[in-house]
């Protein structure tokens, strides 16, 4: 029979890839912890670990059972955060993973509703892509991810719920103003890493050429630094420039491309009380930045 104890060690070895770390971080002692992947391999009668040198690596079966047993922790710890709030206890706290641009313009805007509904609550707030948000949520890492989508993105996991709460709009930067993105066929770009530089390239893309990658930062500070030396151009999202703009560079809105910026949350309803106040809290932001975006 499975064993949370087995399957937390188990986890926190693929988590870290070794077996030192993960008797640190579980204040366990090697030996402790190869004894329990010993007992967990008993119990489901399969190899999960196979020693390479001097080290261990999981087997296929290992990180299958790995991937669920990080999930069946996460739910765990959110169930007994579940279960302190349907008794009414204002303690504990809410975890929430968005993208740096979210996180530092709606975020903020939310955090002083849900600090004065519950004033003993301890709100967690992580920057992560959005794929890394929902892999959090799904494990039971964190309690709300707030996301970026496009409205012709596949359907997420069916275990996840999603609210739209509003749009982001694409921008051009460049030197120049007035400008467009066909002017920049053979301009250098500047791009992030792999995901955001999707984003660049679908952007090019619909104006009939591919984007050469030039110069590479994620840090939005970074890339107008860059536009402005006139090393390149790129896009950035609208709450990127909220909360960063240079007044030496210039953007033109792209109206072709949207982002929709979602709440969400996994599993069944119910959510805890605190986690809806944050949840509602975004959603009254949200409600806010389209109120000001059908003004301008």
């Amino acid at each position: 029979m499975l064993n949370l104890v087995h399957l937390n060690v188990l986890a926190a070895v693929a988590r870290h890839g070794s077996v030192t770390e993960a008797a640190r971080e579980l204040h366990y002692s090697q030996p402790s912890i190869s004894h329990h992947l010993s007992r967990l391999e008993a119990a489901t009668g399969v190899k999960l670990v196979q020693r390479v040198g001097r080290g261990i690596r999981l087997t296929p079966e290992g990180h299958l059972l790995a991937n669920r047993a990080a999930e069946i922790i996460g739910r765990v710890d959110a169930a007994t955060n579940e279960l302190a709030a349907q008794v009414g206890l204002q303690t504990g706290r809410v975890r929430l993973a968005a993208n740096s641009s979210v996180l530092s313009t709606l975020v903020p805007k939310a955090v002083p509703t849900v600090a004065e509904a519950y004033p003993g609550i301890e709100l967690s707030l992580i920057e992560r892509h959005p794929v890394e948000a929902l892999q959090m949520l799904r494990h039971g890492e964190i309690d709300v991810a707030l996301i970026f989508r496009y409205a012709d993105a596949p359907v997420e996991d069916d275990g996840f719920r999603l609210v739209h709460i509003c749009d982001d709009s694409i921008y051009l930067v460049s030197r120049q103003p007035d400008d467009s993105i066909a002017n920049h066929r053979d301009s250098p770009w500047i791009g992030g890493c792999e995901r955001c530089q999707e984003e660049v390239v679908n952007v090019c893309r619909a104006e009939g050429f591919s984007p050469r990658f030039a110069s590479l930062s994620d840090d939005i500070v970074v890339v107008q630094a860059l536009v402005a030396a006139g090393v390149g151009v790129t896009t950035l999202p609208g709450f990127a420039l909220e909360a960063h703009r240079r007044p030496d560079v210039h953007t033109t809105e792209l109206t072709s491309f949207r982002r929709q910026i979602c709440v969400v949350t996994y599993g069944e309803p119910p959510d805890p009380p605190a986690t809806t106040a944050l949840i509602e809290a975004l959603r009254d932001v949200g409600q806010q930045q389209r109120a000001q975006d059908s003004t301008r």
